[in-house]
């Protein structure tokens, strides 16, 4: 059974505004951004499925996450860990790098050796471009949580599934896996509150800096 957290004193609810015309030009935005970047990107794709692929497993890893309003959907990788990676997962849990609902640990073996360099550079990302034109996710946005981390939400942390999650966020730019899961709620909550196009604008361009700069990723 699952025991529900109740927010906290500092946990405060946020003021969520809907944004019809934003919504809209940022659909709009993220089709357009996301076809171009698959064919720009394409010699990239086809060099790290054959790189994935030369330990035998499949290339694209697919996972259930959830998006906006609690809607589950499919999420695509490509594949960083060994085959049999969430089989490993219960042992590993007690070596967590986070507090909170949230999995991250620096030296995870299950990550292969081209996935400790397609991580580093967020190439493992990329096919998730098939699902922002698809529209289960944007550009910019929250990260897509798994459903055992949302169980685990209370109030407060439910409101980060309010918006489209996204392919980059606030905390992918300030530390990315450096963070602790009560900074990526508190950043989660400042983007719904501020959301408009130009944040968006400036934290795409903030994000391809701390990619290729390799800030806080693991």
């Amino acid at each position: 059974m699952t025991v529900k957290k109740e927010t906290s004193s500092n946990e405060k609810m946020i003021n969520y505004t809907s944004k019809p015309f934003y919504e809209a030009v940022k659909r709009i935005f993220d089709i357009c951004c996301s076809v171009i970047a698959l064919i720009v990107l394409s010699p990239i794709f086809l060099v790290t499925a054959i790189a994935v692929r030369s330990d035998g497993g499949p290339v694209i890893y697919s996972q259930i996450r959830i998006g906006k309003n609690e809607k589950p959907f499919r999420m695509y990788k490509f594949r960083s860990m060994c085959v049999n990676a969430e089989s490993m997962l219960d042992e590993l849990l007690p070596q967590n790098d986070l507090t909170g609902p949230a999995f991250k640990m620096k030296e995870d073996p299950r990550i292969t050796n081209v996935g400790k360099f397609i991580r580093k550079y967020s190439i493992d990302e990329l096919p998730q471009l098939i699902n922002i034109i698809k529209g289960d996710m944007s550009i910019v946005g929250p990260r897509p949580p798994l459903p055992r981390e949302v169980a685990q939400y209370n109030d407060y942390q439910r409101q980060r599934l309010l918006v489209t999650p996204g392919l980059t966020c606030f905390w992918q730019t300030y530390g990315r896996s450096q963070l602790s899961f009560d900074d990526w709620m508190k950043m989660d909550m400042n983007y719904i509150q501020r959301r408009s196009f130009l944040l968006d604008i400036t934290l795409i361009i903030k994000t391809i800096f701390a990619v290729l700069f390799k800030r806080g990723a693991y």
